[in-house]
């Protein structure tokens, strides 16, 4: 299914700043902006544009899918990067999600073991594949259901492309109004998609401390 799409996310406030020290920064990612810049020249305006427009040293660690919201980490030194982008390359890092989705999810919680790959015909959309697909795993355990959906807590394993996305369309309660995988009962239940980035914890790169940063769900 086709849905038209225009880029245009809000201007203010330019940034939300949830911690910063001399190694990094941690910022509230809103929904509906790009994490760095698009390959068009109208989808320049990203967080990590914004982020160095106020802090010029600023790099990005990982990034979030434009529709979803929550915490980002970028690097303010060079050897803070390298540390930082090793933590997520390595699994070190440990995220969770709140989602919700359609359908009252009859299980409290689960496990999802479907390996991904890139549906190249109509990229970005991702697939599941038995044949070439790479390892993916999603823990994901239940908040609350109402009215015909089901608010859950999403926990990644493995960090593929729209991983969470796939693995719920996948058991049959795809993400509220998600544009590429949600079919149109799910997708006008909400005015955006309802998947949002509630924690992150990883080593201080200066010391190796855990640390854990949050966002509450604006849904």
């Amino acid at each position: 299914m086709k849905r038209e799409f225009i880029y245009a996310p809000a201007k203010h406030p330019n940034i939300v700043v949830i911690y910063e020290d001399e190694a990094f920064l941690v910022l509230d990612k809103p929904s509906g902006l790009l994490s760095v810049p698009g390959r068009l020249p109208e989808h320049a305006d990203c967080l990590e544009t914004r982020a160095q427009s106020e802090y010029p040293e600023a790099r990005t660690v990982h990034r979030l899918d434009m529709a979803t919201s929550g915490v980002w980490v970028m690097a303010r030194k060079r050897e803070m990067m390298r540390h930082l982008g090793l933590q997520f390359e390595r699994r070190h890092t440990s995220k969770t999600y709140i989602a919700r989705v359609w359908g009252e999810i009859e299980k409290d919680e689960g496990f999802i073991d479907e390996p991904l790959i890139c549906d190249w015909p109509n990229r970005p959309k991702q697939m599941v594949c038995y044949e070439n697909g790479k390892p993916s795993q999603t823990h994901w355990r239940v908040l609350e259901r109402s009215n015909g959906t089901t608010r859950v807590e999403l926990t990644p394993i493995t960090g593929r492309t729209h991983q969470l996305r796939v693995h719920m369309q996948h058991i049959g309660h795809p993400i509220l109004a998600d544009r590429i995988y949600a079919h149109e009962e799910a997708f006008v239940l909400a005015d955006r998609l309802q998947l949002h980035a509630a924690s992150i914890t990883m080593r201080h790169p200066i010391g190796g401390e855990p640390i854990t940063f949050e966002s509450p769900a604006p849904f």
